[in-house]
């Protein structure tokens, strides 16, 4: 198997490390190995344990090389966490040629001044992503290059992290023993693999449920609009009912994956879940339906962090394709429809839109999204020119990203 056919996906997050590992064959993304190790170095998607972290990702390491066959030494690898954040740039040139012809250098050139925003010395810059081009006062292009004008303007979309948390991670990544091709924010990751073409025009919101933050990335009109980190994710609601049955946390993560449900009133009251299953030592028998409150509270409050972002950029309630769901944490039961009843939108848990093949039929994309969304991306940047055949018949060509160099 060719070394340089291959690409490995690196997603570190709160409560665990996944890799996938792919490689391009015939038009199909064929995972050859992937691996799931807990992790116990991050924070709400922040790297506190440095040790811990690498750890963690040289388990999963040697697991992945050891399904896959295939040496690793190279990753695109994700970022999270709650430093990360989304603001609006935007560039101006004046083109250069003297017929006015627009230029793929012109395109670089007002690419390259949106990468001016002011930010703090503590910022440090991981995407710059065009919402749209104007020309000569024509707007909402997405394509220039070959028109004629006069002054190019671009208006973009500013993926920011913290410089101390971004450094932090790669120092875990680097030690050990992998180089980072790429760094993308989670769910643009992610969002490679779930959304489709459509979606991104009518306008989506893509969540992410991890295990110590909710991620969600926000398209419209086929581009990134906003993006954005809630601090709370599923370990919170682990937490909660840890608290709320008096028992620990890991009886409690498997109360709520084996029990868990978002409504209570979908639970009859007499349905009871006796712990005993679970820890022969603790012999409580407790109301299914108080589970299923406190599931519903922490819920709540997520749907209200995630409806204050979708207000800040004019979407609440505004979104024709809604919300996508992904992430541990979206597998719980009822979470879709609460969904749609508490933020009044479509909503429909992740599905992948790319043809892939392999050891898929192991493979629980609601936890690996980002680790395929992140292969994706890697075959998409390449020189070579696969052709990446998609569920709707469509294909992803690799020769035409060349905004690539614009997303350090």
């Amino acid at each position: 198997m060719p070394k340089e056919n291959v690409v490995v996906g690196l997603d570190i997050g709160t409560t665990k490390a996944t890799i996938c590992v792919g490689q391009v064959s015939e038009g199909l993304i064929n995972i050859i190995g992937f691996s799931r190790v807990p992790n116990n170095g991050l924070r709400r998607g922040i790297v506190v344990d440095i040790e811990d972290t690498v750890s963690a990702i040289t388990s999963a390491l040697e697991e992945a090389e050891r399904m896959s066959g295939v040496p690793i030494t190279s990753a695109q690898v994700a970022i999270g966490g709650y430093h990360i954040t989304s603001t609006v740039s935007k560039g101006v040139v004046a083109v250069s040629r003297a017929d006015g012809e627009i230029s793929k250098n012109d395109v670089n050139r007002v690419m390259e001044a949106a990468r001016t925003v002011a930010l703090p010395p503590n910022r440090e810059i991981l995407h710059v992503i065009p919402k749209y081009f104007t020309v000569d006062g024509q707007t909402n292009l997405a394509e220039p290059v070959g028109m004629t004008g006069i002054r190019l303007e671009v208006e973009a979309a500013v993926v920011s992290g913290s410089t101390a948390a971004i450094k932090n991670l790669s120092k875990c990544v680097n030690q050990a023993g992998l180089k980072i091709e790429e760094m993308i924010f989670s769910p643009i990751a992610a969002g490679k693999l779930l959304l489709n073409k459509k979606q991104k025009e009518l306008g989506v919101v893509l969540i992410d449920i991890g295990g110590g933050t909710t991620s969600m990335a926000l398209y419209e009109s086929g581009d990134i609009l906003h993006c954005a980190v809630i601090p709370v994710g599923s370990m919170h609601i682990t937490n909660d009912i840890a608290i709320g049955l008096r028992t620990s946390l890991e009886i409690a993560e498997k109360v709520k994956i084996k029990y868990g449900c978002a409504v209570p009133g979908e639970i009859s009251e007499s349905e009871m879940i006796n712990l005993a299953n679970f820890d022969q030592t603790d012999n409580q028998r407790v109301e299914r339906r108080y589970v299923a409150e406190i599931i519903h509270a922490r819920l709540m409050e997520i749907f209200s962090l995630i409806r204050d972002e979708l207000r800040k950029v004019g979407k609440d309630g505004m979104l024709p394709a809604g919300i996508v769901f992904t992430g541990g944490g979206s597998k719980l039961e009822g979470l879709v429809g609460l969904a749609k009843e508490e933020l009044r939108l479509p909503a429909q848990l992740g599905e992948t839109n790319i043809e892939i093949a392999g050891v898929v039929d192991k493979l629980d994309y609601a936890i690996y999204s980002t680790s395929v969304g992140l292969i994706l991306n890697g075959f998409e940047n390449q020189g070579e020119n696969h052709n990446i055949l998609m569920l709707d018949g469509g294909v992803i060509d690799k020769a035409k990203s060349f905004f690539k160099q614009f997303l350090p």
